[in-house]
């Protein structure tokens, strides 16, 4: 199981790496962020936008504010620094939020409705914190891997060189 320091390092990663990776991106040019590059979410400023989606639906499921959650596919902004402003203040929401998540709550179990599917299901919540992390790791993975493409730097990326004591 994991514990709350698990969720404050990999919160503070979480941030690290977005603002990094919207710093790379940001060299590109409105159309290249938009281009369609065959990504799950077709272009980047899709992936951006995906990422910042899956943040808000789980910390608001967390915080329970399901109704804050905007419908799914939604484009949520489409001007890529509306995108990294809001980018920046649920990163924000998600750090506060891991310096307060309690032991009891990460071993309870955590009953959501899902908006891909409308389904209902039970999960312990430490699992889905770790879902949360997994997932923003997986659609940045397919971004530094677009960036690469285009030949630009978007930093070191792993955790051990990122977090320091």
């Amino acid at each position: 199981m994991i514990s709350q320091e698990y969720c404050q390092k990999l919160a503070v990663y979480h941030s690290l790496m977005n603002q990094q990776l919207y710093s790379a991106c940001e060299k590109l040019s409105d159309n290249e962020r938009k281009e369609d590059n065959k990504l799950f979410f077709k272009s980047i400023h899709g992936t951006l936008n995906h990422l910042l989606f899956g943040d808000i639906a789980w910390l608001s499921r967390f915080l329970q504010k399901e109704n804050e959650i905007p419908d799914i596919g939604q484009e949520l902004y489409s001007d890529y620094y509306d995108l990294w402003q809001a980018r920046k203040e649920w990163d924000q929401k998600l750090l506060d939020w891991s310096a307060t998540v309690e032991h009891e709550w990460l071993a309870s179990d955590f009953t959501f409705t899902s908006k891909v599917d409308q389904s209902t299901r039970t999960r312990p919540a430490w699992l889905l914190v770790s879902h949360l992390f997994n997932h923003g790791t997986h659609h940045r993975g397919q971004l530094t891997t677009i960036l690469s493409q285009y030949d630009i730097d978007y930093g070191v990326t792993d955790i051990p060189f990122l977090i320091v004591e």
